[in-house]
């Protein structure tokens, strides 16, 4: 079992493929970044919106997360959303709602925090679902907050970001789990200045 403590472990590929609902889809090249777009916030609250209408207080919290929640921060065009419910293994308390607002369940890892993950309706999003109390939440709120209070720790992560992303992944998960050096760096700084 994987811990569900620390930074998620990559996954083999028997791991990836049992994890993904549908299928595991290779992307077979590099990674395409965008420069930051104001755009971004708004496209993450029209989300919040729909996703607070599905669930009602079931929402526990939604958040902005991942580089476009980073002002200045070149990204993926992928809107991050951190959606915490009380109990992630619970699908049948939130996954219905969402599915019926369109959202899809792409990923299900019951090994690291009960992690699901839906794509979205309209915009290219990754909604990442945790069970409230879950320490990964802690540690994305984190992250996000120290790239948006820390310039040379923003400008580290995205020179990291383009080097990598400019490598051909089979899967955008393998390039997402090769930033996880300089992420758990930079949350390690974090802690330390705490």
């Amino acid at each position: 079992m994987k811990d569900p403590k620390g930074p998620r472990q990559p996954l083999t590929e028997e791991e990836l493929r049992a994890a993904m609902v549908g299928g595991a889809e290779p992307t077979s090249g590099p990674i395409t970044l965008a420069e930051y777009d104001e755009a971004w916030p708004g496209q993450f609250r029209r989300e919040e919106d729909r996703i607070r209408a599905a669930l009602g207080s079931r929402a526990l919290l939604v958040e902005h997360v991942g580089s476009t929640s980073v002002p200045g921060l070149a990204a993926k065009p992928v809107i991050d959303i951190l959606l915490v419910v009380k109990d992630s293994a619970d699908e049948a308390a939130f996954v219905p709602a969402l599915e019926t607002a369109g959202y899809v369940l792409r990923i299900r890892e019951p090994d690291w925090n009960q992690h699901r993950l839906f794509k979205g309706p309209e915009v290219d999003v990754n909604l990442h679902v945790f069970s409230s109390g879950c320490p990964e939440i802690a540690r994305m709120l984190a992250f996000r907050d120290r790239l948006r209070t820390h310039p040379v720790d923003r400008e580290r992560y995205e020179r990291v970001k383009r080097s990598l992303a400019a490598r051909s992944w089979k899967y955008v998960q393998r390039y997402a789990d090769a930033k996880t050096e300089v992420v758990e760096s930079i949350l390690a700084e974090a802690e330390r200045e705490r």
